[in-house]
This record gives C-alpha cells, structure tokens and sequence, in this order.
C-alpha cells in the first residue's frame, strides 16, 4: 500500500514539474519572439525614416530622376503601411524590403543627377539572381517597342532594381517602359512575353534570364511548363511584387495574402547618409 502511495505522489510531483516545465517553455518562447518581433519592427522603422528623409529632401532634375523618386516614394508609403500593420516578423521583414528597395530607387536618382548615392545597399530579395542589364538593347513586344539599358536616358527613363517577378528575374535596369507593372499587380505574365524575354535578356552577360532555363520549367508558369503561352505564365505570386506598383514598378508584395492569414507575403543593414 504504501509503494501504491509514493507511487501516486511520484506521478503527481511529476505531471506538475511537467507542468510547470512547459509553462515556463512557453513563456521563454514568447518572450523570445517578442524580442525578434520588436527588433525587426525597429530596423524596419530605422529604414523607413531613412528613405523618408530622402524622399523629403530630393526631388528629380529629369524624367529619370524624377520617376525614380516617384517609385521611392510610392515605397515608403507602402513601407509605412506595412509596418503599422505589422504584428509579426515576417510582416516587419515585409516593410524592410518594401524600404529598402525604396532606398535603391534613391540612390538610382542620386547617381544619374551626378550625386554621392551612398554606401552600397544590401540586396533586394532575388536581386542578385536577376541581374543587371549591361546593354542597351531594343525590341519589338505585344505590339510596342520596348528598350532596355544600363544608364538613364530620355529613352529609358524607367528603372527597375532587379529582382523576381512572378517567377521570372527581371534584370535591374533602365527601361523604356515599366513593362512588368501588370505581372507585378496580377503574379502572372501575360501572353507574348516569353518572346520578349527571350528576345530582350537571351544572350547578354550579367543577367540572370536564360531561355534554356525558361524552357526547362525552372521558373514555373504554363509557357515554362512546356505549355506555350496561354494567355499567362503563371509564375509564383510569392516572388511577384507590390499590389501597388502601378506603373511605376513598385516591389515587394504588400497588403496581400499568402495563405497563412497573417495578411502578408514573406518579404535588409543600417547606414548613414
């Protein structure tokens, strides 16, 4: 009888160490994403002001120029939405890229009005697989005449800081148009643009597209597949951009959905001016 009884104590003091154990497990654990929680908000915000105080402070002297301050503004409204919103890390990480890639729009105007852009910045997600266009390269697409180019002008006006649209890189670069304004809103390409793809980055040095990869599915959607295209190559709406881009390119996915109903895709290193 007596060993029946330290036996019921054993499993009782047991189950509460238990019980206390996981307590304690749990809190740690929400104090620890807490603290990730709070850090990324803060370097979020730390980019958002910087791009802010920029934004304020130049205004374009040409049409490059003046668009890519209008795309830098675009993101840190976007970047400020997002971030007030945000109430996981993930979605911090969101208002950084959103931020950054603002920033990268900055120093391209910078740069082209013959000013100091700043320490090089950290890479946009996908940055460095796209590329960057190295010629000036002209053709004919959907029925418009699209031109891409290392440097601004007249004719390229439209950058673009790199990275993966809808499953497909797009080289960073000055362009004639924001010709990936629509799969940047929709996640899909629409038809003919495998040919202009090919037609535009297959062959030259720098850039991440290669029709060989196209054709092999490396990069998802129905003409990748193998299935010519229908109307839309699909791609992945992860990789595809900002809902609010517009014609001005914008970024990284914000405000939309990725399954996990926390309201946001997934979506970098502080400096000072």
């Amino acid at each position: 009888m007596i060993s029946v009884n330290v036996l019921l104590v054993a499993i009782v003091l047991g189950g509460g160490a238990w019980l206390i154990s996981s307590r304690t497990s749990k809190k740690k654990r929400e104090e620890r994403e807490a603290t990730q929680l709070a850090d990324a908000q803060a370097d979020a915000r730390r980019w958002i002001e910087r791009l802010g105080g920029q934004v304020m402070q130049i205004s374009g002297t040409d049409t490059a120029s003046q668009q890519a301050m209008a795309d830098a503004s675009e993101r840190f409204t976007a970047a400020n939405s997002a971030i007030a919103q945000a109430t996981t890390v993930k979605q911090a990480n969101l208002a950084r890229e959103s931020a950054l890639e603002g920033m990268h729009y900055v120093n391209a105007a910078r740069e082209i009005m013959g000013m100091n852009p700043g320490p090089e910045l950290p890479p946009l997600e996908g940055q460095r697989a796209a590329g960057k266009v190295t010629e000036k390269r002209t053709v004919e697409a959907n029925g418009q005449q699209i031109t891409a180019s290392p440097y601004a002008s007249a004719d390229t006006p439209n950058y673009y800081p790199g990275g993966t649209v809808a499953g497909r890189p797009v080289p960073a670069g000055w362009y004639s148009r924001p010709w990936w304004a629509d799969a940047l809103q929709t996640g899909v390409w629409m038809m003919g643009y495998s040919m202009m793809f090919n037609a535009l980055f297959s062959g030259m040095s720098g850039v991440g597209y290669s029709a060989a990869a196209a054709e092999s599915g490396a990069w998802g959607g129905p003409d990748e597949m193998g299935g010519g295209d229908f109307g839309a190559d699909g791609g992945d709406a992860g990789d595809a951009g900002d809902m609010g881009g517009g014609d001005d390119g914008g970024g990284f996915f914000d405000g939309l959905t990725d399954g996990d109903g926390d309201g946001f895709f997934d979506g970098m290193f502080d400096f000072d001016f």
